[in-house]
């Protein structure tokens, strides 16, 4: 495994250098939680250490799952990753990720529609609150998947399976059956 990166944040009386950890927040609905937002985990955990999974509480996102629903998923999935935490947040990501005490906020980069709206986020989230955005770009074959085309073409009977992980599938099925007229 690579070794994390530590920040500097002083030096000891015998000039040696102490090291603090760097703690990460990574913001999304994760309605559901797919294989591409695991890998990503997965990835950044090379790079941080600590990353605070934060699902958002958003008013206007019609969600499928609840936010205590998709917590439990992603804690049962992430369950065995040290340094790894799920948390629900409400308002901006910029006041969660100083209430955390975030270095950055991590966000993962799938296409170039991506980065357009992506850098404009970080930009405004530097000039607003002085955190920075830390890009992890998607593995090819997750690279066009999201929460909400997973949704859509689920409920419309396509077959998801290889998107998302088992357990999360199966809740899914289980979801939208109960959904159904």
């Amino acid at each position: 495994m690579a070794k994390k990166s530590v920040k500097s944040f002083g030096s000891a009386q015998d000039g040696s250098v102490i090291k603090k950890p760097i703690r990460a927040i990574f913001p999304g609905s994760f309605d559901p939680i797919t294989n591409g937002h695991l890998d990503v985990i997965d990835r950044a955990m090379k790079l941080f250490d600590e990353l605070i999974i934060a699902v958002g509480r958003s008013p206007i996102k019609n969600a499928l799952f609840t936010p205590e629903e998709r917590l439990e998923m992603i804690a049962e999935l992430t369950a065995d990753m040290p340094g790894v935490s799920v948390e629900s947040f409400d308002g901006l990501t910029v006041e969660y990720a100083a209430k955390k005490k975030a270095d950055v906020i991590l966000r993962g980069l799938r296409s170039l529609t991506d980065v357009h709206y992506e850098f404009k986020l970080a930009m405004t989230n530097r000039a607003v609150a002085g955190i920075e955005t830390v890009f992890i770009m998607a593995s090819a074959e997750y690279g066009f998947t999201s929460s909400t085309l997973i949704r859509e073409a689920a409920a419309l009977g396509g077959n998801v399976s290889n998107l998302i992980p088992k357990t999360v599938y199966n809740r899914l099925q289980q979801r939208l059956k109960r959904n159904r007229p």
